[in-house]
């Protein structure tokens, strides 16, 4: 199995249709021990998903915006970490959905916060806990374009994606290796959130060479436990793209 003894941390479990729940899932099923973090009115919805996984895990209370969370976090975690799945991204509603040029700085700082500071948050966080080295893995929507509707939430992803590669070049030399698979759409909580997403959705089964299930979180799954494996060794600072091949057509 791909992670047979392996301790794995997912975040941004919110309920079975989630990819990170699909992430968590496979990763039990290859052998890991997968603990959950969720935080504040989220937390019922997170602790109702696992008891759905083949195995509940543990449920670590997390605001990664929250400086004693972080602090406390490898306390409340313990033990050892072999892998960490960064599922987290949030903006304001005045951010999204046409908002680009009216959306107010406060709204953006807590999109850029949330959406990508995070992972330098959530890793340095982590480190005490993954001395033996191992992988980060963050969920992207690749913004080398400007998309409809995405907005400030598509800068974001730009910083999130520039953060993978610095904490790729720092954490490299501790045998931390950091990728971001770069997943299509998909019908989740966090997409339902997004006014217009289902432009996406049309655009997507148009164009991508493989086609595209909105509702299927299997590859995306494959793609994040097959880098929390040791498949990949020699492999940081990438972003993997899981989108039916959508990212390589033109027109």
């Amino acid at each position: 199995m791909l992670l047979d003894g392996k301790r794995i941390l997912v975040t941004g479990v919110l309920n079975d249709s989630s990819i990170a729940f699909g992430v968590a899932k496979l990763a039990q099923e290859e052998g890991a021990e997968v603990v959950l973090t969720s935080f504040g009115r989220v937390m019922s919805l997170t602790r109702r998903a696992a008891k759905r996984l083949p195995s509940p895990p543990d449920v670590v209370e997390l605001d990664v915006t929250n400086t004693e969370d972080l602090e406390a976090f490898a306390e409340r975690v313990g033990g050892r970490l072999d892998g960490v799945l960064h599922a987290i991204g949030f903006a304001p509603e005045s951010c999204l959905g046409g908002g680009f040029l009216t959306a107010p700085w406060e709204d953006v700082a807590v999109a850029l916060q949330v959406s990508a500071y995070s992972l330098k948050s959530l890793t340095v966080a982590a480190l005490p806990l993954m001395g033996e080295g191992g992988s980060v893995v963050g969920l992207d929507f690749d913004n080398t374009h400007a998309w409809p509707v995405y907005d400030w939430m598509g800068v974001a992803k730009s910083a999130f994606e520039s953060t993978a590669r610095y904490l790729a070049r720092d954490l490299g030399p501790k045998g931390i290796r950091v990728n971001l698979v770069c997943a299509g759409p998909i019908r989740t909580i966090a997409a339902r959130s997004i006014p217009g997403f289902e432009q996406f959705e049309s655009v997507w089964a148009e164009r991508a060479p493989l086609g595209w299930d909105i509702q299927n979180t299997e590859p995306v799954a494959k793609a994040c436990v097959a880098l929390l494996s040791d498949l990949f060794p020699a492999t940081t600072g990438e972003m993997l793209h899981v989108d039916g091949g959508f990212h390589a057509i033109g027109a």
